[in-house]
Formats: structure tokens, C-alpha cells, sequence
């Protein structure tokens, strides 16, 4: 299980990152419309003006419930150990299991 401040650290840079992001999609935008370097600086200038946090790069996935950020599979949002638990105890539904 991951640390709780780390969930929730988590947690405040996804809040972050949606409520910059129709921010940071306009102003790159207008960096692409704009012809003059200097108003491209001007633009950039504002967009790195907003959190650091609130780059998408900086999100990071996590298993929905450990919270482990490492080898988390997308479709499921969980992580292989506990992944391979639920589905021999079907309770993934689609998902077939496989023994060697």
C-alpha cells in the first residue's frame, strides 16, 4: 500500500492539471496561430507562469487500490499482482486467466 500523502499528492496534481488545462490548450494554440517571435515569447512567458504541477507530464498513473505507481495495467487501473488475484476469482468480467 502507498503512502497516503503520496495518494494525495497525486490527487491535488490531477485537480491541478484540470483546471489548467483549457489554459495551457488555448495558450499553446495561440503560440502555433501567432507569426512574430516575440509575441510567441510573451505567450510561452504566461504559460510557464502556471503551477508546475499542473503539467499532464507530472501525473502519474496509480492502482486504483494499493495506490502502487508501477506496473499498473491502463484498461484495469490496477497493478499485475492484484490484477491476477481478481481475475481467478472472477471478478473481472471478460478478463480469461492463464495458468502454466
Amino acid at each position: 500500500m502507498a503512502k497516503k500523502s503520496l495518494i494525495h499528492r497525486e490527487k491535488k496534481r490531477q485537480k491541478l492539471e484540470q483546471k489548467y488545462h483549457l489554459i495551457r490548450r488555448s495558450s499553446k494554440k495561440e503560440i502555433s496561430k501567432v507569426p512574430s517571435l516575440s509575441e510567441k515569447w510573451k505567450i510561452h512567458g504566461k504559460l510557464q507562469s502556471s503551477p508546475r504541477n499542473s503539467a499532464p507530464t507530472r501525473l502519474h498513473r496509480r492502482c486504483f487500490s494499493t495506490g502502487r505507481p508501477r506496473a499498473n495495467y491502463r484498461d484495469f487501473r490496477l497493478f499485475g499482482h492484484i490484477l491476477r488475484e481478481m481475475v481467478h476469482a472472477c471478478l473481472l468480467p471478460g478478463a480469461t486467466r492463464s495458468s502454466w
